[in-house]
């Protein structure tokens, strides 16, 4: 199967970029709901509805859910995309479809999304609400959740761009984890299951994406959902988008998490289960925190008369300004910078630094500047 030509196949163009609203998925739902497979389950901390979405006649049940954290939409995207596959004609969706129930949540923040927050309309991140069940948003995945009683469980997010694979220099792209179920990290047979079938996406996926998948943390959390599941003995699998090289949209990486979707339910259909699980999942490298959008090297200042040659870094604020997702470029850290990466690096080669504020490089500051008075730099970048 080319994954590439099934992804341009079925790619569904109307939603793009970052902000990715309720408005943008309701007219979809309602086009995919061709046998009333669509439902209003519950209501957001603002009475915005909570969709589920359900296709498939398999034994084996699967609950997916997205936009958790409400500026998390790249996972909504390809899960979309793969929507679009089930409802085809394709061999591969009939395969599927006898094979799988599929229980998906499209948007459990709308709140969230609307606002391009990580939290909902309170205020509360509802990845460490899976005990307390303070929120109208967390009680409505958990109830589906029971109803449901999935085989397995698919937590989509995002994940931010200062990620990378260990010390390679390469981003983390996609980033999974097979959630811990106690303190002591063990692995048992739920977990197992989904340590396993991560090490297969993996296989898949590094034909695609050598070198850019890293594994998440999987220190115990019982707040987090992830953690929360995994603990009620449903096999649990994290899935973090991440940045690929310019690809600010994440257009690309939906790419590599819808591949990851569907290599996923080929595998489990296939009983194509990897030997080994464990090492293969161990051997993933770790995410890191080992980058920033913006590293400039070796830049002069002159700094109370005296000149120093130094670096410094800037990162994007994704701020949201009349319904549109703007990158804004702040400098975040001043120094060596010793294993660290930038996305976008330059080198001055000792060129003088100026700007409009200070003369210097000072956090929290806009990365507006120029280098020996004819190199100018507006949000980060060269202004040519």
């Amino acid at each position: 199967m080319n994954l590439e030509e099934l992804f341009t196949e079925f790619k569904e163009e109307s939603i793009q970029g970052r902000y990715i609203t309720l408005d943008s998925i309701e007219p979809l739902l309602q086009k995919l709901s061709t046998k009333n497979q669509l439902k209003i389950v519950g209501e957001s901390v603002l009475e915005k509805p909570i969709y589920t979405y359900q296709i498939g006649v398999g034994k084996t049940k699967v609950f997916l859910w997205s936009q958790m954290h409400g500026n998390e939409g790249t996972t909504t995207k390809a899960l979309f995309d793969f929507l679009n596959v089930l409802n085809s004609d394709s061999e591969l969706a009939k395969k599927l479809l006898e094979a799988f129930t599929f229980c998906c949540i499209p948007m459990l923040n709308p709140d969230g999304a609307k606002l391009y927050t990580r939290e909902n309309a309170n205020k509360v991140d509802l990845n460490r609400d899976s005990q307390n069940l303070s929120q109208p948003e967390s009680k409505v995945l958990r109830a589906v959740f029971e109803d449901f009683a999935p085989h397995y469980c698919f937590n989509l997010h995002d994940q931010r761009t200062i990620f990378g694979v260990s010390d390679t220099g390469k981003p983390a792209t996609l980033s999974f984890l097979a959630p811990s179920y106690n303190e002591e990290r063990e692995i048992n047979e739920s977990r197992l299951k989904a340590i396993n079938l991560i090490a297969g996406i993996n296989d898949v996926l590094q034909q695609y994406l050598p070198g850019q998948i890293g594994r998440f943390d999987d220190s115990f959390n019982i707040n987090c959902i992830g953690d929360t599941f995994q603990f009620l003995g449903v096999p649990t699998l994290l899935f973090e988008a991440g940045h690929f090289q310019s690809d600010y949209q994440r257009e690309e990486t939906r790419k590599y998490v819808f591949m990851a979707l569907v290599s996923s339910f080929t595998i489990l259909s296939e009983n194509d289960i990897v030997s080994n699980g464990i090492d293969k999942y161990l051997n993933i490298p770790q995410n890191k925190v080992i980058f920033y959008d913006f590293m400039y090297k070796n830049i002069k200042i002159n700094y109370d008369g005296i000149e120093i040659i130094t670096n410094f870094a800037s990162q994007y604020k994704e701020e949201l300004i009349e319904n549109e997702i703007c990158f804004n470029a702040y400098i975040i850290q001043v120094g060596e910078l010793e294993n660290y990466f930038g996305h976008c690096e330059f080198d001055a080669k000792d060129a003088v630094y100026k700007d409009d504020y200070n003369g210097f490089p000072k956090l929290n500051q806009k990365a507006d500047f120029y280098l020996d008075n004819d190199i100018k730099f507006v949000n980060g970048m060269i202004k040519i």
